[in-house]
């Protein structure tokens, strides 16, 4: 491991910290300038989300592997199963290279209280577990049924695209029934109008102004809500109805929450790295410079 060296402003080697699309786009435009470029990915496979995250059906994973390959033959290298603060120190990528860029993309799933219990689940590891079965892997949790939706009354929380991934692949899986709830009404939610409009059309019920109270045992106890005055963004926000209480049958929930960052500076024993009050990498609008001489970070961290 060389020592950590100056900045150049023309690097001749660079390591980018995570293979999902803002990492691969960033290796792509690196390459194709003349600087040798070697992303480091915790996954066994390149893409991030494209590969591991967005169902098959709207992102067909032969083009991923095709894009993945292209960009080998092109001359990056990749370095997989990498966890960076595990199986390989920040500091040792940096002492490889003039340069590093942070692109690790935001995969800490929100959560909710109580929300741990046997047939819970979280977006991720259900669209993970769908995508792995897909390359034909052995995924013994998918097998057993615990991130399997087959012949089970799924619902999933959220209204965010990621819901909307998960509902219309349980519709897929073969799920007796697929609910939506979310807390606020249709024109309200996150996640793109042309997806409700798919879900539906595949046989969705969306749950509106409904929110989770708590679990048990085959269900979720939801609250009613109705909409109130708007929040800074515009958004109305919901105010719950009291004494409208029920329990929604379920044998699968499926946790789509949206994601925050994880404490980089932390899980990688790194001084110096500063971040935001969200938690992202403090990094310079334009140039994507951080703190850290020679580091830069990109995308969603």
């Amino acid at each position: 491991v060389r020592p950590i060296r100056p900045h150049a402003e023309r690097p001749e080697s660079v390591g980018i910290i995570g293979a999902g699309p803002g990492g691969l786009a960033a290796a792509d435009v690196l390459r194709r300038a003349g600087v040798q470029v070697t992303v480091y990915d915790r996954h066994d496979r390149a893409g991030g989300l494209m590969t591991y995250g967005i169902p098959g059906f709207k992102l067909e994973k032969d083009v991923v592997m095709a894009r993945m390959a292209q960009l080998e033959e092109g001359g990056v290298q990749f370095v997989l199963n990498c966890n960076v603060g595990v199986d390989l120190s920040f500091d040792a990528i940096r002492g490889r290279h003039d340069a590093v860029l942070i692109a690790t993309g935001v995969y800490k799933s929100r959560d909710l209280p109580g929300a741990e219990a046997p047939g819970i689940v979280r977006a991720i590891d259900y669209l993970t577990a769908s995508n792995r079965k897909g390359f034909g892997d052995e995924v013994p949790e998918f097998d057993q049924g615990e991130l399997n939706a087959a012949g089970k009354r799924v619902v999933v929380i959220g209204g965010g695209d990621t819901a909307m991934d998960c509902v219309r692949t349980a519709v897929r899986q073969g799920a007796i029934s697929v609910k939506c709830l979310y807390r606020r009404d249709r024109a309200n939610m996150p996640g793109s109008q042309r997806e409700v409009a798919n879900a539906e059309e595949e046989g969705v019920e969306f749950v509106w102004l409904s929110a989770p109270a708590g679990f048990e045992p085959g269900g979720v106890a939801v609250q009613k809500m109705r909409l109130g005055a708007p929040d800074a963004s515009g958004r109305r926000m919901p105010d719950l109805i009291e004494g409208a209480d029920y329990v929604e049958d379920a044998d699968l929930v499926i946790k789509a929450l949206g994601f925050e960052p994880e404490d980089l500076p932390a899980l990688w024993g790194v001084r110096g790295l500063e971040v935001t009050r969200w938690g992202t990498i403090r990094a310079a609008y334009g140039s994507g410079r951080t703190s850290l001489e020679g580091v830069y970070a990109a995308g969603d961290i």
